[in-house]
């Protein structure tokens, strides 16, 4: 009967000495210290990624000095290409400006002219002037052996250079 309880207890992981059970062994769970091991491990590679990242930004965050130069001098040369772009752009439209009120200038400058014109043809008349040319001053209208005609070649002006025959 001694065996069969031996056998049963080894069976069911623990054994008897004697008439009382000094302590229950149960069998390792290899399983489960292996999961264990693993989840720590992970959580140790985790926590050493963490700090290779932070390290890396840090390391990243520094700035060189010769970075901080380029960066400077970038940022300066944009700056100056910005403002004189602005320059540029304010002085054109000043002159737009300019341009347009001189336009309007000379619009009311020939405006004025043409009124004034047609004042002065209205304030004279031609017939008055022409008896008073005739009769009182002794003008006469030109015959036609006075008259002389030339031509002029495609140009705007001419120039006299001596004075016009009377024949």
């Amino acid at each position: 009967m001694k065996n069969q309880t031996e056998r049963r207890a080894s069976e069911r992981n623990y054994y008897v000495d004697g008439n009382t059970v000094r302590r229950m062994e149960a069998v390792p769970d290899y399983r489960r210290e292996r999961r264990e091991r693993e989840e720590r491990e992970r959580e140790e590679q985790l926590r050493r990624r963490k700090r290779q990242v932070r390290r890396n930004q840090e390391r990243q965050l520094r700035m060189s000095k010769r970075y901080v130069v380029f960066l400077t001098m970038a940022v300066t040369v944009f700056g100056v290409f910005a403002g004189t772009y602005i320059k540029i752009q304010s002085d054109m439209t000043a002159r737009m400006n300019t341009i347009s009120s001189l336009e309007s200038q000379i619009a009311d400058l020939k405006a004025d002219n043409d009124e004034a014109y047609k004042r002065i043809r209205m304030s004279v008349d031609l017939d008055s002037v022409r008896e008073k040319a005739l009769n009182e001053l002794g003008m006469s209208y030109a015959k036609e052996s006075q008259i002389i005609y030339y031509t002029v070649d495609n140009d705007d002006f001419m120039n006299q250079y001596s004075e016009i025959p009377q024949k």
